[in-house]
C-alpha cells in the first residue's frame, strides 16, 4: 500500500502533521526564550548603565533638607556599598518597592503607577487614529500608485515625519493652544485637565479629552508615515501576485479584488508594525509630554534625567524594556498565528 493510500483510509499524515506542529512549537519556544535572555541582558545593562552617569544623587537627595554633615556621611556610607553587592541587591529584586526617588523622595514604583495611565492614554489614542488613517491612505495609494492621491498622500506623510515632534509639538501649542496668524487659541496649552477638575465625573472625562487633542495629534501626524508608507509598499507588492490575476479573471469587480484578497494579505506587516508601535505606548514621547507638560511617562523620564535620579531612571527604563521586548514577542507570535506560511 502506498503511503498514499495510508493516509486516504485514516493515518496521520507521516510528513505534514509531525513536521509542521513540531516547527511551530520549537519556533515558539526559541522566540520565548529569545525573550527572556533578552529581558535578562537588560536587567544587568541597566544596572550599570546609569551609574556611569555624572551627578552626585545623594546631593540632590539632601538638597533642601536640614540635615548635618554626619547625617550626610552616614547616608553616604550607607548607600556607597561596594559594586558588586548593589549589583546582587538589584538583581535578586529589579522591582523593589522599597526603592525610593532620590528626587521626589517617594518610592520609585508608586511614581511609574501613577504616570503609566496618562501615558498609554496619550500614545495608545495616538497609535490608534494613526493605524486606521495610515491604513486607509495606503490602501489608497498604493492601489493606484502614481496618481494624484499617491502623490499628495505620501509627499505629506513624509514631510510630517521629517518634522522634530518637539518642534511640530510647540508649533500647534503657539497656534492653536495660544493663538496665532489670527487663530484664537482655544486649546489648553498644558496638563492632563484642568485644575479643581473632577477627573472622575462625564465632565471631568470631556476635560480630559480637550486637553488630549493637541498632543494626540502631534502624536498623529508624525506617526501617520509609518502605516502608510508600509501598507502602501505591501500593497504594491500583492498587486503583482498572480491570484490577483486570477481573481480578475473569474469575473470579480476591482473592488471586490481589492477588498476581498489584497488587502488582507497586505495587512500582515502592518499588523506587525502596529503590536510593535505598542511596546513604545508605554515609553512614552518624551519630547511631547515635556512640551505639553502632559504628566506620563515621558514627562517623568525628563525629570529623572535632569537630576540624575538614578534609582527612578533604573525603574523607568526597565518598563520601558519590558513593553519593547513583550511587544516584540506579542508581534513574532501573532505573525505565525496568521501568516501560514510563517508556520512552514
Amino acid at each position: 500500500m502506498s503511503l498514499l493510500q495510508e493516509v486516504a483510509v485514516g493515518e496521520p499524515d507521516p510528513i505534514r502533521t509531525p513536521r509542521v506542529s513540531g516547527s511551530t512549537l520549537r519556533v515558539v519556544v526559541s522566540k520565548v526564550v529569545r525573550a527572556i535572555i533578552t529581558l535578562a541582558f537588560v536587567v544587568v545593562f541597566n544596572f550599570f548603565l546609569f551609574r556611569m552617569l555624572p551627578g552626585d544623587p545623594i546631593g540632590l537627595y539632601t538638597r533642601g533638607r536640614n540635615q548635618d554633615a554626619e547625617q550626610i556621611a552616614q547616608l553616604r556610607r550607607d548607600l556607597n556599598k561596594p559594586l558588586w553587592e548593589q549589583f546582587i541587591t538589584y538583581i535578586s529584586n529589579p522591582f523593589d518597592p522599597g526603592i525610593d526617588s532620590t528626587r521626589f523622595s517617594r518610592p520609585v514604583w508608586e511614581l511609574i503607577g501613577e504616570r503609566i495611565w496618562p501615558t498609554i492614554l496619550l500614545l495608545g489614542t495616538a497609535i490608534v487614529l494613526a493605524s486606521i488613517i495610515g491604513i486607509w491612505l495606503g490602501i489608497r495609494a498604493g492601489w493606484k500608485p502614481g496618481g494624484r492621491f499617491d502623490k499628495v498622500s505620501t509627499g505629506t506623510t513624509l514631510t510630517l515625519y521629517s518634522m522634530p515632534e518637539f518642534w511640530l509639538g510647540m508649533m500647534l501649542l503657539i497656534v492653536f493652544g495660544v493663538g496665532a496668524f489670527g487663530i484664537p487659541g482655544f486649546f489648553p496649552v498644558g496638563g492632563i485637565s484642568t485644575p479643581g477638575v473632577d477627573t472622575s465625573s462625564p465632565a471631568g472625562w470631556l476635560n480630559v479629552l480637550w486637553h488630549l487633542v493637541l498632543p494626540c495629534t502631534t502624536l498623529l501626524l508624525i506617526y501617520l508615515a509609518d502605516y502608510a508608507l508600509v501598507m502602501r509598499a505591501s500593497l504594491i507588492d500583492e498587486r503583482k501576485q498572480e491570484y490577483l490575476m486570477l481573481a480578475r479573471a473569474k469575473g470579480l469587480r476591482d473592488a471586490m479584488v481589492r477588498k476581498k484578497h489584497a488587502v488582507p494579505n497586505a495587512l500582515l506587516p502592518t499588523i506587525t508594525l502596529i503590536f510593535l508601535s505598542l511596546g513604545f505606548v508605554v515609553t512614552g514621547a518624551i519630547t511631547v509630554e515635556t512640551v505639553y507638560s502632559w504628566p506620563g511617562l515621558g514627562l517623568l523620564t525628563y525629570e529623572a534625567l535632569r537630576g540624575p535620579d538614578i534609582p527612578l531612571l533604573q525603574a523607568v527604563f526597565l518598563v520601558f524594556s519590558i513593553a519593547v521586548v513583550g511587544a516584540n514577542l506579542i508581534a513574532e507570535l501573532l505573525y505565525i498565528v496568521i501568516d501560514p506560511r510563517v508556520r512552514q
